[in-house]
Formats: C-alpha cells, structure tokens, sequence
C-alpha cells in the first residue's frame, strides 16, 4: 500500500511520525482527512491546534486495534503510506512487539471442571476484589467452574507466576498442555483481566459465554407510526461485529458511533441475533424510558416483556431497563449495594452498558464477576476523564467497530455541524476576584461571566428559525438565562413528569429554546434541535464536548450549528481547547467569532 498525495510527491503527505510515538497530522496536506480516519482505529488524539494535530501511539489504542483484527504490519502498512518520511525503526519494533502481546495469554476452558476442583486456588471471597462487601452476591452453582489461564511461552508463564497482583487468583495448572497454564475460578475472571492488563498482558479471552433465557425478538416491519423500518449497513455491522459466529472470543466488546446515529438500534439488532433475556444499564430515567418506547415502536416486544428498575419502578422482566444510579445507590459508605442483586435476578444472556464511558467505577466490580455473560458497550467516545479506558477493554471488551463521523456526516446519516467559538471579555468589575481567586474557583468566575448571558440572547434573536438547546453546567446561570428568555428549563431536580411534559413540547414545536442543565449531555432524544449554545461545562472534558454536540446531530436537512460561549483570556480557554480535541479527530473545527458584536455579520 503506497499512497502519495498529488504527484507523487511523498513530502506532501500527511504525517510525521516521530521516534516518542507522537505522530503529528499536517491537516492542510491534500490526503489529510483520508488520513484522520485511517489513524482512528489505533491511535489517540492529544492536542489539535491549527495547524498539526498531535495523536500518540499507546498499548491500549494498539490492543483495541488488534483485538478488532488489525494486525501489527498492517498498521505499520499505514504510516508508512501516508508518513512524509521513514517510519523510525524503534518505533516499528515497539508496535509489533506491543501490537502482538494481545494474543499471548489466552483464557480458555479447564478441560475437566470435577478434577480442577480439587486444585482450585485458595482465595477467600474477600480476595477477589477490593471492598468484597459491595460486590455481587454469589451465583449459586451445582459446583464451582474453572479456567485456564494460558501462556504462549515459558517466559511469560514465570513472569505471570512470580507477580504478586495474581498469585492469589492463580494456581499452576500440572495437567495443561507444556505445563504452561494457570487454573482460576470463574469468577474471578474480571479481575484476573484487570490485573494483567495493568502488567501489560491483555487477555485473549476464548472462555465460552452463557446463552441466557432464551427470548424471541423480532424486528417489525413497520413502526408504530407505520414507516418502514431500515436497519442501516453499519448498524448490522456493528452488531455483527460483536456477535461474529457466536464461538470463542466474540459476544463482547465495545461499539463506538456518533450521537445520533442510531446506538439503540444496534442494540435491538445484537438482542435480535442473540435471541435472549437482556439487562439494559444506562444514564437517567429519561434514557430508560426512551428505551422501552423504541423497544416497543420497532420489535415485537410486549410492554409485559419490557421492565423499568429505577428509583420510581422497580420490576423486572425478561428485558429490564435500569439507571447507574440506582445500581450505586447504598445508604451509606459503608454499606453494600442492595441493587447489585438485580445483575443475578434472572440468567441474563446479554447486558447492555449504554454510555459505556460513564459506567460508575462501582458497576466495574460487578462487571469483573460477569465474564460469562455476553455483553455489549455503546458510546460515541471510548474517551474517559478518570482514566478507565482499561477496565471498559477488559471487563466490558474491547473496541469491536468504529465508524469516523465525517463518514456518516457525508451519507445523511448525522447532520452537518459547524461549530463555532464566540469569545467574550470578563466584566472589569470582576477581573481582580478573578486575578486573586483559586484555580477551581477562577474556572466558576469565567465560566458563569454575566456576560455569556447576553451573548446567547443574541444568538436566540438571530436564529428564528432554529430549535435552540441552551446548555450548561451552573444552575444559577441556566436559572438567569431561562428568565431571560422566558423558556422552560430542565436541570436535575425538575420532577420526570414535567420532563416528559416539556420535552415533548420541544418535540412538537410548542416551545422553540430549552435550557438544559448537564442531564442532557446524554441520551436525550430531541430529533429537530438544530442549534446548541454552550454557557459552561464541566471543565475540560471532551466527553461531554462529543455529547452535546450529538444532541444536534439527529439526521434534518438544514446544518446545525453548535455554539461556544468563553471568556477570553482565562481558564475558559484553555478547558475550551482541551474539550475540542476529540471533535477535531473527528473532522470537525473550530471557527471563532472575537466578540458579539460580530455576530450579525458572521453568524449564519
């Protein structure tokens, strides 16, 4: 694979790839978004600026690579092709030897499960993971069930047994082939993934999986409202992706596509092809809901077959819907997790982590004990604030399918967005509480600046014809901005009736602007809102900066338009800068108005 930008000049190309592992993206190349996507698959964005884009190599963006069946040469295939030099020989040597680590130990059964029972490790149950008490209670079993563990090469095998993270979870195996296995407990399968990716050592996981109650779900033909249902190419994709032939190795992972394009619906097509009882885990209680209805509005379910557990309801069926929340609720720190019991109520054949970048760290722990259920995480971003992205590879799986947003942009399956920065300056009364103030507090004064209030008003004024969410991170601010306005808000004390109620009038046109607290970063499904305006947000994170400009991105025929709001010249800007990262690997930029006077002219 050789590819030269017009003329065959090599030097035009895209990329400089460095000897640290940095990869630097000249975006004004001629093959420079041909490129962006081709790095997608393996590699992590680190700062966009105008003019190079910085991404960075890691084991973890080679080890998703790798298990979705990117090998090690053809990654190599790919720099070298869009690289305007020699790809650095210490880095090709890195990415094999890391690239081909996946694959070097393997879990796999233990051939007879009444004979490793008498060589079964000594661990206590309160071994298994750190506070043994929140954990799930145990899955009552005929006898316990055991793996092997199984190493490539006798170097690995010593390193493995002579780690003190997993000597307590593993047993030398003397009957496995070459003598090169570990024995474990089933249920300690998550966290024996854990600990070695943590050592380096991901884990091919070839164990078999439970089939669950079974559960007939069909697609219909037709919707509720009698449109024909279009299962779109990707989404089978995607679902395929993560089910494959059903055998060792397949039946979990991660699924990774844009706000709006249709996660749910992937989702339904993987319960399609399982054909099994299935727990659903996501956000809020508005996500639950608009889960059962399209469960409803596009399968063959039945509202007896489809179950809420959230702190208003609490049933259970063969598909139940429940919120993170009230899985990590507990009555005090102290306290075990009642809800955790809701994982073994039934024999679940899959699990559904929706916004599987905010899974609550406590819900890892559940997820280490329930390796051998099938399970699936959907998320427009793998990217994580706490820095979790291992736990979701090996407890949840690893990235199965990722699709650039440009591309869905260009087929009409997202909008197109422009996303545009308006700066404006922080009032002279407040530029010395400002100078003297805290970091945390210097980020509250610049992101709650009186004067981003009027700037949105402005924007609403000149936009008549747009459906405007209003969004931002302090109450006080929404508070001022609604009255401002005359216009509903929604924050996370608002009653889930009046929520329902004013979500559907923004659905319907009654009301034209909404402000929103951070309750809608996510899974809020308001199809016509064509423009977003960002007061403040919770500092840099570029999760949150994906979501919210997925809250516009529902497929309509006009260009959304998502709006910034920062104070020049303080924190905002530099969170501002961090936030974009993510979008800028997607293909998307910035454009900046200096200040709202400019706005009758540019904007538009």
């Amino acid at each position: 694979m050789q590819k030269f930008s017009e003329g065959g000049d090599r030097y035009q190309n895209p990329l400089i790839v460095q000897s640290d592992r940095t990869i630097l993206l000249d975006v004004h190349a001629p093959l420079a978004d041909e490129c962006r996507n081709a790095l997608i698959p393996f590699a992590e964005l680190e700062r966009s600026p105008e003019h190079l884009h910085t991404y960075r190599l890691t084991p973890l963006s080679l080890w998703n690579a790798t298990s979705a069946g990117i090998k090690s040469d053809s990654i190599l295939e790919t720099l070298d092709a869009y690289s305007r030099y020699d790809v650095p020989q210490n880095v090709g040597a890195w990415i094999k030897e890391t690239a081909e680590r996946f694959g070097k130990l393997k879990l796999v059964p233990a051939p007879s499960q009444e004979n490793a029972q008498n060589a079964a490790p000594a661990s206590s149950a309160d071994e298994q993971v750190d506070g043994a008490q929140d954990s799930v209670p145990a899955k009552k079993e005929p006898r316990v069930e055991y793996l092997y563990l199984v190493a490539s090469d006798q170097k690995i095998y010593a390193q493995i047994l002579n780690n003190p993270a997993t000597k307590k979870f593993l047993t030398p195996a003397s009957g496995a082939k070459d003598n090169l296995a570990f024995l474990l407990e089933l249920t300690d399968r998550g966290i024996v993934k854990q600990k070695l990716l943590e050592l380096g050592w991901p884990v091919q996981d070839e164990a078999p999986l439970n089939d669950g109650e079974k559960l007939e779900i069909t697609f219909r033909k037709k919707t509720m409202a009698q449109k024909d249902l279009e299962i779109r190419d990707y989404q089978v994709a995607a679902a395929k992706a993560l089910v494959g032939d059903k055998g060792p190795g397949t039946g979990f992972g991660t699924i990774v596509l844009p706000c709006g394009s249709g996660k749910t619906v992937v989702g339904m097509q993987i319960m399609e092809m399982l054909q099994t009882s299935t727990l659903i885990v996501t956000t809020n209680i508005t996500a639950v809901h608009q889960w059962i209805e399209e469960l409803l509005d596009k399968t063959n379910l039945t509202k007896e077959q489809i179950a809420e557990y959230t702190g208003e309801n609490k049933t259970i069926a063969p598909v139940t819907i429940a919120t993170y929340q009230i899985l990590t609720w507990r009555p005090d720190k102290t306290s075990a997790y009642p809800h955790f019991s809701l994982f073994r109520e039934r024999n679940w054949g899959l699990i559904i982590y929706d916004e599987v970048h905010l899974l609550p760290a406590p819900v890892f722990r559940v997820a280490a004990e329930l390796q051998a259920t099938r399970r699936v995480g959907l998320t427009a971003t793998l990217v994580r604030e706490d820095g979790c992205q291992g736990h979701v590879f090996s407890l949840v799986g690893p990235k199965r399918y990722d699709v650039p947003w440009k591309d869905l942009e260009k087929t009409g399956f997202i909008a197109s967005a422009e996303c545009v920065e308006l700066r404006v300056d922080l009032p002279v009364a407040l530029e010395m509480e400002y100078a003297i103030a805290s970091p945390r507090e210097k980020h509250k004064i610049a992101a709650t600046n009186p004067a981003k209030i009027l700037a949105a008003k402005k924007l609403v004024e000149q936009n008549p014809d747009d459906k405007i969410l209003i969004i931002g991170q302090y109450l006080d601010q929404l508070q001022e901005m609604a009255a401002l306005l005359g216009v509903p808000i929604i924050t996370g004390k608002t009653p889930n009736a009046e929520r329902e109620k004013i979500y559907g009038d923004f659905k319907s046109g009654a009301i034209r602007v909404l402000v929103v607290s951070k309750v809608a970063n996510f899974a809020v499904d308001l199809p016509d809102a064509s423009m977003a305006i960002q007061l403040s947000g919770t500092f840099g994170s570029r999760q949150e900066e994906a979501q919210r400009l997925g809250r516009i991105l529902r497929p309509k025929e006009r260009v959304s338009k998502f709006w910034t709001i920062i104070t020049r010249k303080t924190s905002d800007e530099d969170f501002g800068s961090n936030r974009q990262k993510f979008l800028a690997e997607q293909g998307y930029s910035y454009r900046i108005v200096l200040n709202a006077d400019q706005l009758a002219a540019q904007n538009g």
